[in-house]
């Protein structure tokens, strides 16, 4: 199946892994295997949905990009594909206009729907059964996001990333980009298998509140970026 695809080089690092108390561990393996349930269980929609972004603007249905997760590894992260192919390939992560609404003319009509309801997100269940992602925990970051974080946040890289989690929960890109890497930090820090459960009911109330969606520029993690990398070099 083909992939519109993003790629950026990053080191591997060896990072130390938390203890983790042995129910949490257990809800990690219950978790992989659930992600194996839910793919059987949703595969008429993940098609359906295959089908429609198809047909909905050309190019490829899914999306893939390249993410960082635990120890700041770096893996390839599925999504369907939610904006115009070939809409901001040719200019840098740190440069593209950040994406404050759904009426943003680069999302396709499917698109809409589909990040206003976070279906687009469905593919990464094939992530967390491959041992990637987990269900719960900060979401992966782009290798560029990573240099827009203070030194402190660098602990959210010890656990795998989720799909969802307490920053989430806590407003999305509503929040702001300090905000977000602060509620990464608390998960590892606090992390519990009552914790997770109340993650995974609070995402349902969440979903219902598209207007967490997107974000301000001013909150957007591109506004933390070193002068260097924010810089014109043409200017």
């Amino acid at each position: 199946m083909p992939v519109a695809e993003g790629r950026t080089a990053w080191p591997r690092e060896r990072w130390h892994r938390p203890r983790t108390h042995l129910a949490v561990r257990a809800f990690r393996a219950l978790e992989r295997f659930g992600g194996v349930v839910l793919l059987v269980v949703s595969s008429p929609l993940l098609a359906l949905i295959w089908l429609w972004v198809r047909l909905d603007s050309p190019g490829p249905a899914l999306f893939r990009q390249e993410r960082l997760g635990q120890g700041a590894r770096p893996f390839f992260l599925y999504k369907f594909r939610s904006m115009y192919v070939d809409a901001e390939d040719d200019i840098p992560q740190a440069r593209r206009k950040v994406v404050e609404s759904g009426a943003d003319p680069r999302i396709t009509w499917a698109g809409r729907f589909l990040r206003k309801t976070s279906l687009d997100e469905l593919p990464q269940l094939w992530s967390i059964v491959r041992g990637d992602m987990s269900g719960i925990g900060p979401r992966p970051i782009l290798p560029e996001q990573r240099r827009a974080m203070p030194p402190w946040a660098e602990r959210r890289f010890a656990v795998k990333p989720g799909l969802t989690g307490l920053a989430q929960v806590k407003g999305r890109r509503s929040l702001g980009w300090l905000d977000q890497l602060r509620w990464d930090c608390v998960f590892v820090r606090k992390d519990s298998v009552r914790l997770r459960v109340w993650i995974i009911l609070r995402t349902f109330v969440v979903f219902f509140r598209p207007e967490t969606v997107y974000g301000e520029a001013g909150k957007n993690w591109r506004a933390y970026l070193p002068p260097e990398e924010d810089s014109d070099p043409d200017a």
